[in-house]
């Protein structure tokens, strides 16, 4: 069926079109969807997951959520062994509240929070514990055993889910994602310098990639989608084919043991 004919609604808040799921005719894959900070990742997975009927989860949402954890409780996000004796008093969960996501922690409603700059500066720090990544890709393993599911984050293809039958490796613009990150901040209100978001982008970078585990790397079988040029729709269109095909090669595989 073509993709216009799919369309059943726009969700004008995350600016992507919604499509009707297909049928259930194919078989249910994981998909893990990976990238540098601000490429749209979260964008990309709760379309996806919109369309295919998937559960979406943020896994960059968990560590988000471990840092503000710490911040309200004044644990210095350097001290590793602090931060490794919080973590039994740690929960996250994610709710689907109106049109999206919603991270839970010990109870609470973050979504919000975790998006401030004060998290935003100190969660890569926090990432690279080695005890804060195994007790997360646990949980994260974990939801991803029954399928059906959209994960994104830095480490999923890699580590997280080595066997996803769709990988993608989303990239873009160091400037346009600086741009996106800005006009994201502003309309949330929060007053911050470009060039603050500039170098918060580098930073997060510089340490995701060379952090010694986990660290964000293209999956040799990912497919790359640069999406600097890209609207979120023609973005989304262009996941859903590789997302069809994977859904299909599965399918076929399945029949031919």
């Amino acid at each position: 069926m073509p993709l216009k004919q799919r369309v059943f609604g726009f969700n004008k808040a995350a600016s992507f079109i919604i499509f009707a799921p297909k049928p259930a005719d194919m078989k249910k894959i994981v998909i893990a969807i990976d990238g540098y900070s601000s490429c749209g990742k979260s964008t990309l997975a709760k379309g996806l997951a919109a369309v295919l009927g998937y559960a979406y989860i943020d896994s960059g949402a968990m560590y988000r959520a471990v840092t503000l954890y710490l911040l309200q409780h004044n644990i210095d996000p350097s001290d590793q062994l602090a931060v490794a004796s919080a973590l039994p008093y740690i929960t996250i969960h994610f709710e689907n509240i109106g049109m999206g996501n919603h991270t839970f922690l010990n109870g609470e409603d973050v979504e919000e929070a975790i998006r401030q700059m004060d998290v935003s500066e100190n969660v890569s720090q926090v990432s690279i514990i080695s005890e804060v990544r195994r007790a997360m890709v646990k949980q994260q393993k974990a939801m991803g055993l029954q399928k059906s599911i959209v994960m994104d984050g830095r480490d999923i293809g890699t580590v997280v889910f080595p066997n996803a039958e769709l990988k993608i490796f989303l990239t873009a613009d160091p400037e346009v994602r600086a741009q996106r990150r800005y006009k994201e901040l502003k309309d949330k209100g929060v007053e911050v310098a470009m060039e603050a978001v500039r170098r918060n982008l580098a930073e997060r970078d510089r340490i995701d990639s060379t952090r010694a585990d986990s660290p964000l790397r293209q999956a040799d079988d990912a497919i790359v989608l640069d999406n600097t040029h890209l609207t979120h729709e023609e973005q989304l269109e262009k996941a859903l084919k590789l997302a069809e095909a994977a859904r299909l090669q599965t399918a076929n595989e399945s029949v031919s043991l």
